[in-house]
């Protein structure tokens, strides 16, 4: 059960290097992992790290890890095990059994934080299209129907019922989807093609490196700014200056963070389109941050993207 009086989820968290970072690596992808965390609105109890070499089939983690972990869900109350690993259905499904509480691997977590930001049309489809599409290809405890339920962390977005197999309910919501977002996005197209002779700039770069700020700073807007991981999820464009010539449009997009799952950036190309139709990036950098890594990350989402 949740503490009812905060109604917020508690969580151990498991961060394993399974690619022998050096320190400094290792250190930055744990503090991102902390603040995702955060920003699904779980209060973190314990964190448990280490290496492993080669992952073990049935369960990620060995056998010391696994006793480590359960007795911190129990001593802490814990509700959710969130791991900084991409977890199989399998292995999903086996540690939730041992530890007696609901295992959330890194894709799940990212999802979620997306479910909870959305709020225009096309990203709610989108963030729906991004987790039926992993959904549909782990089915660990199945529905024989999509609806929305309630339930905390990991249970945002398509709900799940009992366990069913019918898999073409969910690959029929899917093609739904896929038809909606072209449409949305022939028509994103057609009114992009009728801005001719206004140059376009995409904000890009890490998430909360401070593109809605400079958005807000350079077109006198009010778009939200806060200091969390993926704030700002629905691309919005200013006109940056009334009088000027030519005239330019801004657009702040969707921040990046590194292993962004597939299926997120996949969903997300309608949106993303504008990146890859701007006529000119300009990458928001945190000076105060690890500004190579940043980078880095930033670029390698822009080449998934085939927007560089």
């Amino acid at each position: 059960m949740m503490n009812q009086e905060t109604e917020i989820p508690l969580s151990i968290i498991v961060h394993i290097d399974r690619f022998s970072l050096n320190k400094d690596l290792q250190l930055e992808a744990l503090q991102e992992f902390k603040e995702l965390c955060l920003s699904s609105g779980t209060q973190v109890m314990a964190e448990v790290s280490g290496k492993i070499d080669r992952p073990s089939p049935n369960f990620f983690i060995k056998q010391g890890k696994l006793e480590e972990i359960k007795e911190l869900v129990k001593s802490n109350k814990a509700h959710i095990v969130i791991f900084n690993n991409d977890l199989t259905p399998s292995q999903e499904r086996n540690l939730e059994k041992f530890l007696g509480a609901r295992v959330l691997d890194r894709t799940s977590l990212i999802l979620d934080i997306f479910a909870t930001r959305a709020s225009s049309h096309i990203g709610k489809l989108q963030v729906e299209l991004a987790q039926l599409t992993h959904l549909s290809t782990r089915l660990v405890r199945g529905w024989s129907h999509l609806e929305r339920q309630k339930g905390g962390i990991g249970l945002r977005g398509p709900g799940e019922t009992q366990l069913e197999t019918d898999r073409r309910i969910i690959h029929r919501q899917i093609n739904s989807l896929e038809t909606k977002l072209k449409r949305i996005n022939t028509q994103m197209a057609t009114g992009r093609k009728s801005r001719q002779g206004i140059y376009s700039v995409a904000l890009v770069g890490y998430t909360n490196a401070g593109k809605s700020t400079i958005m807000n700073a350079l077109t006198n807007s009010a778009l939200l700014v806060e200091d969390r991981l993926f704030a700002t999820l629905d691309s919005t464009t200013r006109l940056l200056e009334e009088d000027s010539r030519p005239k330019v449009l801004l657009s702040d997009t969707v921040g990046f963070v590194s292993n962004l799952p597939h299926e997120v950036v996949a969903a997300f190309r309608s949106t993303l389109s504008i990146v890859k139709e701007a006529d000119l990036l300009l990458q928001i950098i945190d000076a105060s941050d690890n500004i190579d890594d940043h980078i880095q990350t930033a670029n390698d989402v822009l080449q998934d993207l085939e927007a560089v």
